[in-house]
């Protein structure tokens, strides 16, 4: 295989896996605090709707970006009051900010349909670009690879080197003593579920801006559900996210990757990839129990009852 073709298939690989990354990590976080969202998918469209109305009407994908993030938040805040102050089960109400989501963003993105934007152009550190097969690879990108990139560092130290991270986990694991100790769990799981709408905003204003700069009715395709399997493949470490999200990218381009190299075979036989890989995954993780029980917050997906 030449070594040019290997390159694409790595920068394409990472173009695709950024938006899961994004996802994922906010997801992660989310999860840290004892919530389940299942509205990533709804989020991401809302995203990259927002992102895209004002990116094309502003001629700015940068304020896109800040209306993608913003747009996040304040869906994912409907999705906090309704869990959180209402007490609703978590995975209906994700459910149905995945449903309102798909609706919202048709309804909004009809009159853009066949637009486009100018995206957000690559970055080149101090010419490292022109490094062969490196810079072509590794340097080339835009700057929202590298604030994915730079998140999971600075995430990985806030969760478990600082006191606001142990205070995450602890409500996590036992709201209940959390509070008990003088915590505020409420306002501890409303700013990580406002971190995970923010992420999945840009998320979804990264499909809209940068990969494929124009709007389409579900362009997410998935990628949602995609990444709230990433965070259970990657058994809530974010070293092991990192390295998911760029896999699942890679079977996200496989199709490309194969017809640059002659291999003929059927289109939607290789969209179905990065589902079954999700699938297979799963599967082997559910082999190794014990590695998820050790990692998953012991209260997710539990509602959480003022103490008196």
């Amino acid at each position: 295989m030449d070594i040019d073709i290997i390159s694409s298939m790595i920068f394409l690989a990472i173009r695709a896996g950024t938006p899961l990354l994004l996802v994922a990590l906010g997801e992660l976080v989310c999860e840290k605090s004892g919530v389940l969202n299942l509205g990533q998918e709804g989020m991401m469209l809302l995203g990259a709707v927002s992102g895209f109305v004002i990116a094309y009407e502003s001629g700015s994908a940068f304020f896109g970006l800040i209306a993608a993030a913003t747009t996040g938040i304040v869906a994912a805040l409907v999705f906090a009051v309704i869990v959180l102050q209402f007490f609703a089960n978590q995975v209906a109400a994700g459910l149905a900010l995945t449903i309102f989501g798909f609706g919202l963003s048709s309804f909004l993105g009809a009159g853009y349909i066949g637009k486009s934007v100018d995206g957000i152009p690559s970055w080149n550190f101090f010419g490292l670009s022109e490094m062969p097969f490196f810079g072509n690879t590794f340097f080339s990108h835009d700057p929202i690879v590298y604030l994915a990139l730079t998140v999971c560092p600075i995430l990985y130290w806030f969760v478990y080197g600082t006191h606001a991270g142990l205070v995450l986990r602890a409500v996590g694991e036992s709201p209940e003593t959390a509070s008990r100790m003088g915590i505020n769990v409420l306002t501890v799981r409303y700013c990580s579920i406002m971190f995970g709408g923010a992420m999945a905003g840009l998320g979804g204003a990264y499909l809209s801006l940068i990969v494929t700069p124009l709007w389409a009715d579900g362009m997410t395709a998935g990628r949602g559900w995609i990444a709230l399997a990433l965070v259970v493949f990657a058994s809530w470490r974010i070293g092991r996210l990192v390295f998911g999200a760029y896999l699942f990218g890679l079977m996200g381009i496989l199709n490309l990757a194969l017809q640059s190299i002659g291999v003929s075979t059927s289109p939607n036989l290789l969209a179905c990839l990065p589902y079954i890989v999700t699938i297979f995954a799963l599967i082997i993780l559910s082999k190794n129990r014990q590695d998820s029980m050790l990692n998953i917050p012991l209260s997710l997906g539990k509602p959480f009852h003022f103490l008196n």
